[in-house]
């Protein structure tokens, strides 16, 4: 049985290759094996990772390397995964102080340096600051369709440092969250260049993108070319949503404005991560006196970033033209009231439950202020859990309809 087996396993074996169906014994191993272990054991000696500030961006640069000489071995040769079993054995056995040389990693290091790879464009893209990084054009090839063969279609010097200025910056947990969910190229460097200059944490970046930012943000309808100069018109474009995600929150069925302002109050931390970096807090119900009559703004912000006040009005109904012409008169309220030589002019977000981009083209072809108008939901999903106990959507949209 035992020879059976050796003429077996020997058999298509040359000089240059080698299966590995699973870990073979050291003094089965092959002299080309044995020469790309002994080069990826230099290479992490050379790396001389410190506990430094650059401890990230090192290991990751070396993470970069050991993808692609995974990658290319295994496109090269007939190796299988059992060479990823048997690299991470003695990896760890070289370098015991040293964490990430576990199998499931290397398989993560793959994974993330063939995503990257993916497009011939990305050695450009590195070479560009953080603030101008965008991609010219969507990936045309899904992720799951990218295989070894066709990330190795591109010579070494066409895809060396894909993007990797950018994402040796974040921590390598970031950067396997950002692959485990992102489409395309384009999507990830976009969490990417977000992570990195607002210093999301790990859950912050996750929830970012399962709320699905990427899609929403500078969606929204509104006159900001041509109520507000450049590059502050662009700016204040990428400052809103739509819709805005108030997963956050839990309404009883027939709640209205004022609740829905309250709600968001309460959870103001959460409120201001959903509208995004820059906003600061003022107050609700902010008094403006008008002549004999006071009339109060639901929520009053500053944006420190566009250096100025942001009127931020709440609809539970479904737009109405007359809603910015409301809006249009806290702006110039504020304008004259509080605004001062060194503000920008005064911003209006309108959030309601439902819009039509035609009425809402429409309501703002003539407002000479800056308003955006973007839906809100509640909640994505329910848990299963609280099914039974709260109402569903369409409950709630009944009660606001007057058909509960």
């Amino acid at each position: 049985m035992s020879e059976h087996k050796d003429k077996r396993t020997s058999r298509g074996r040359d000089k240059n290759e080698v299966l590995f169906p699973v870990a073979p014994d050291k003094s089965e191993l092959p002299g080309t094996y044995i020469n790309v272990l002994a080069d990826i054991k230099e290479k992490v000696r050379k790396t001389q990772i410190k506990a430094t500030v650059k401890v990230n961006t090192e290991l990751l640069n070396f993470y970069w390397e050991l993808g692609a000489d995974i990658l290319e071995k295994q496109a090269h040769t007939k190796w299988g995964d059992g060479f990823l079993l048997q690299l991470s054995k003695d990896l760890m056995s070289e370098f015991p102080d040293m964490k990430g040389f576990s199998k499931r990693n290397l398989e993560l290091i793959r994974q993330w340096y063939l995503f990257y790879s993916q497009d011939s464009r990305t050695d450009q893209i590195a070479k560009q600051p953080v603030s101008q990084l965008r991609m010219e054009q969507k990936i045309q090839q899904p992720v799951g369709q990218i295989t070894q063969q066709t990330a190795l279609q591109f010579s070494a010097d066409q895809i060396v440092q894909p993007a990797i200025a950018q994402i040796t910056q974040i921590p390598w947990g970031h950067n396997i969250a950002i692959i485990s969910k992102c489409k395309n190229i384009e999507e990830a460097i976009y969490y990417v260049q977000n992570t990195i200059i607002h210093n999301w944490s790990r859950s912050v970046l996750v929830h970012q993108m399962e709320s699905g930012l990427y899609k929403r943000e500078g969606k929204s309808v509104n006159n900001f070319a041509l109520t507000l100069p450049k590059p502050h018109s662009d700016l204040a474009v990428q400052t809103l949503k739509d819709p805005y995600i108030f997963d956050f929150l839990s309404m009883t069925k027939d709640y209205n404005e004022r609740e829905l302002e309250n709600a968001l109050v309460t959870h103001v931390t959460q409120f201001l991560l959903e509208l995004g970096a820059g906003f600061a807090y003022l107050g609700k119900q902010v008094p403006l006196q008008a002549g004999k009559r006071e009339f109060f703004i639901d929520l009053l912000f500053y944006h420190t970033k566009l250096h100025c006040y942001v009127v931020i009005e709440l609809k539970t109904a479904d737009f109405e033209p007359e809603h910015t012409g409301k809006l249009n008169f806290y702006l110039k309220a504020v304008d004259s009231q509080l605004r001062t030589e060194q503000d920008k002019p005064t911003i209006g977000i309108l959030i309601c439950k439902k819009k039509d981009k035609v009425v809402v083209e429409y309501a703002l072809s003539d407002i000479h202020k800056p308003i955006g108008v973007s839906e809100y939901q509640l909640t994505q999903s329910l848990p299963k859990k609280l099914k039974s106990s709260l109402p569903s959507i369409e409950e709630i949209e009944k009660e606001l309809e007057g058909k509960g």
